[in-house]
């Protein structure tokens, strides 16, 4: 294990990947997200490890009478109740085989490649609620920050197209249709949102990258393929 391992931070980027924090937990982790670019990587190699785990062990139901042979196991139910069907026991059950994997992961699990991430712009001060995005993109998310009292939006990364195209950041909002934020660099961008579209940067629109020709789409509208996307969230 390298000298400069840190167990709780790697454990939360274990435990995002998973889905298991919530709350503020889960705004500290996406924002270290956007501003780690380290972090950031360990939360995608966790996700690759507990992929390959899923597909090892793919999931079993549980046998109707699993509660009553683990009562027999442990002396049977009490005299005075009927053994419980309730889903807590098996929620417990699945806990603790979670966390001995993940015991077992952080044991083993490989040293991952070196990947070479852009620098990114500043930080853009936050002045109250802001929106976070995960783009899917290959085997590295592209994470993105909307401050909505600002209209400043930063995406840390572009992904890799040829010379002559360029990537093109669109929202899809509840009318449904692809509106453009404009285009991304080679590395990070910072965009502020024209007035027409900051109504449609809310939780739960999608941001897209679609790949264009030199200048973006000639028809207002993604004419190339659409390489990544994620919906917006509220932290």
């Amino acid at each position: 294990m390298p000298a400069e391992f840190d167990e709780t931070e790697d454990l939360m980027a274990a435990e995002l990947a998973l889905g298991l924090l919530d709350g503020e937990e889960r705004a500290v982790a996406l924002r270290r997200m956007l501003a780690e670019p380290a972090f950031a990587r360990d939360v995608e190699t966790w996700r690759l490890h507990f992929a390959q785990l899923f597909d090892l062990w793919p999931g079993v139901e549980a046998p109707e009478d699993l509660i009553e042979r683990i009562d027999a196991t442990l002396g049977g139910p009490g005299t005075d109740r009927r053994p419980s069907r309730l889903p807590w026991p098996l929620l417990a059950i699945a806990s603790s085989a979670l966390a001995a994997c993940l015991l077992v992961v952080i044991a083993l699990r490989p040293e991952p490649a070196p990947v070479v991430f852009t620098p990114a712009p500043a930080p853009i001060e936050r002045s109250g609620p802001v929106l976070v995005a995960s783009l899917d993109y290959e085997k590295t998310p592209i994470a993105s920050f909307y401050d909505p009292a600002r209209g400043a939006l930063r995406v840390a990364a572009s992904p890799a197209i040829d010379a002559d195209r360029v990537a093109q950041l669109w929202v899809i909002g509840a009318d449904g249709v692809p509106h453009s934020l404009g285009l991304l660099t080679r590395a990070a961008t910072a965009l502020t949102v024209p007035a027409a579209n900051r109504a449609r940067l809310a939780a739960g629109a999608v941001l897209a990258i679609s790949v264009e020709p030199l200048g973006g789409s000639p028809t207002g509208l993604p004419t190339g393929p659409v390489v990544a996307k994620g919906a917006l969230s509220s932290v």
